[in-house]
């Protein structure tokens, strides 16, 4: 037996249950393609105003359902989840108002946009930031007690680690905060940054009392065919509010237009609880090989994953910068691409990134990347198949043993 089928043989129990939680999420997922009765027609594009554009309000409905939320707003021109945050964001704060981040500083891209100087950010509009870090991977509720405060608009969770060493929070985590917040007297908005962790668990945070959930279509929930776009399903009151931002005051939500098919956005969804399930075995695979060589890794190997992401750290900046090659040389785009780190735009330090990806930039494909700087940690995630995860596998050992 190889050393990779030894590290398959100690996960049987946790693919089995991975497999448990995709055939649920599809069932869900077709179940809200047959209620909404989804036809060749809605593939169809529009132009100019868009107005009537079954395809777009469509998708809209079949996320919300999917996601147990009252509306949905499912758009390619929200071109990531950093920009579908910010339509979010804007859309329901006013100058004066507090958005208070429990789960830390929030992810690098974001950071411009709440308190960057002189260029449109947040606090350029007088609003006001404030964050609690989280205590020892959990919510810190002494901390959240603390700070909430009448001026607080928006409860901000970040779901996903960033760049942080932290594990993923579930949705039972999520749901014990929200319920804590409301004991609190908290009337606002629940926000939560979903990235990379819809359809890794039976429930998403709009069904475990989060007002609003936001993610981008080229992670999960595109399943890899959506070649752009973001989501914002929630409440209906707020979604109406973000829609106004997305296009205008006096318009909203009933232009839009998309030229192009939308069949790759509502394939993408009915293929994300299967492209998810691939991703984390991919994730789980690498993880138990890293661990067992003595690499550190998070989540544990020891616990299921709550979002498709995995943070390997290193002892030196070439280890790392070799795993991520590999990743790179193991793609099927630009396989023969040397990747270097670099000074990517709305990233606080130089970056090195391995995204050979038929969607660019797609992070529900196979890719890994991290800032360069100690302690050295590789964030690895994504495969829309297990096999491609298998194999880059293969190739990193043969690197770094």
């Amino acid at each position: 037996m190889t050393f990779i089928e030894k590290c398959e043989s100690k996960l049987l129990e946790k693919f089995k249950r991975i497999d448990e939680v995709a055939y649920f999420n599809q069932v869900k997922v077709l179940n809200a393609f047959n209620k909404y009765k989804i036809a060749t027609r809605h593939f169809n594009g529009t132009t100019g105003y868009g107005y009537d554009d079954e395809g777009r309000d469509c998708l809209g409905k079949l996320y919300a359902s999917v996601f147990g939320a009252e509306s949905g707003i499912v758009s390619p021109h929200m071109l990531s989840g950093t920009h579908a945050l910010t339509v979010a964001l804007f859309g329901l704060l006013r100058p004066g108002d507090l958005m208070l981040c429990i789960t830390g500083m929030p992810y690098d891209t974001l950071r411009g946009v709440i308190y960057g100087e002189n260029n449109g950010s947040l606090k350029d509009f007088g609003i006001e930031f404030d964050y609690c870090n989280l205590a020892e991977g959990d919510f810190d509720f002494t901390a959240i007690r603390e700070k909430l405060n009448k001026k607080v608009k928006i409860v901000y969770i970040q779901r996903s680690r960033g760049y942080e060493l932290r594990d993923a929070l579930s949705c039972k985590q999520i749901e014990d905060a929200c319920r804590f917040v409301r004991e609190l007297g908290f009337t606002g908005c629940i926000f939560v940054d979903n990235c990379y962790g819809e359809f890794v668990e039976k429930t998403e945070p709009s069904e475990c009392g989060a007002d609003l959930i936001v993610g981008s279509l080229i992670k999960n929930a595109g399943g890899g065919l959506a070649p752009t776009g973001g989501y914002i399903c929630g409440k209906e009151e707020y979604i109406e509010l973000i829609g106004k931002r997305l296009t205008a005051p006096s318009i909203g939500l009933e232009v839009g237009s998309y030229a192009g098919s939308y069949q790759y956005f509502y394939q993408g969804l009915f293929l994300a609880p299967h492209t998810v399930a691939q991703a984390l075995k991919s994730s789980l695979l690498i993880g138990q090989a890293m661990s067992e060589l003595g690499y550190k890794n998070f989540p544990s190997i020891e616990k299921m994953p709550y979002d498709i992401t995995r943070a390997i750290q290193f002892d030196s900046a070439d280890k790392m910068i070799d795993f991520i090659r590999e990743v790179q040389y193991a793609s099927p785009i630009d396989s023969y691409v040397t990747c270097e780190p670099w000074a990517m735009p709305g990233y606080d330090d130089n970056i090195i990134m391995s995204a050979g990806t038929f969607v660019s930039g797609s992070s529900i494909e196979l890719s890994a990347d991290g800032p360069v700087k100690p302690p050295y940690i590789v964030y690895f995630q994504g495969g829309l198949t297990y096999e491609h995860g298998k194999y880059a596998l293969e190739r990193i050992l043969n690197k770094i043993k």
